[in-house]
């Protein structure tokens, strides 16, 4: 089995491969960004028709769930008033997001990046994400 710590350039072009099939097979252009397990992004596509506005979204879904390690719409109930977290979108300069489309990819027990996705619903945003996971994790080598 092969040891990951950290995605790469060829881990990106996976993520982002099976992130904008799934979206064309739903019919919504996307824009997808994919990070490195600090957050920083490596890789970004905006598909034609996808939302100028969902470009710094997505990116911030992936820097969200690459850096806390958690998936963006977990954020959503607990940062609500009274709850937990109520105000923490608010944190980093409002780079955290708590709208699902951010996943965290992990490896064996690890984050090693994050892929954040934006121009649908969020339901829509969260599956092409896991769409981008799942084909990572068939195709890697």
């Amino acid at each position: 089995m092969l040891t990951i710590t950290r995605l790469d350039q060829a881990d990106a072009r996976l993520l982002i491969a099976g992130a904008e099939a799934h979206a064309r097979e739903i019919g919504v252009p996307m824009c997808i960004a994919v990070t490195d397990e600090s957050g920083q992004l490596l890789a970004f596509s905006r598909m034609d028709g996808g939302k100028v506005t969902s470009a710094t979204i997505a990116i911030d879904k992936a820097f969200t769930a690459a850096a806390a390690r958690k998936a963006t719409h977990e954020y959503g109930a607990a940062s609500q008033p009274g709850a937990p977290a109520w105000g923490i979108s608010s944190a980093i300069g409002g780079r955290l997001m708590v709208v699902g489309g951010g996943l965290p990819v992990d490896h064996d027990g690890q984050t090693v990046g994050g892929i954040g996705v934006s121009s649908g619903t969020p339901a829509q945003d969260q599956a092409v994400a896991q769409a981008g996971i799942d084909h990572w994790r068939a195709h890697r080598t």
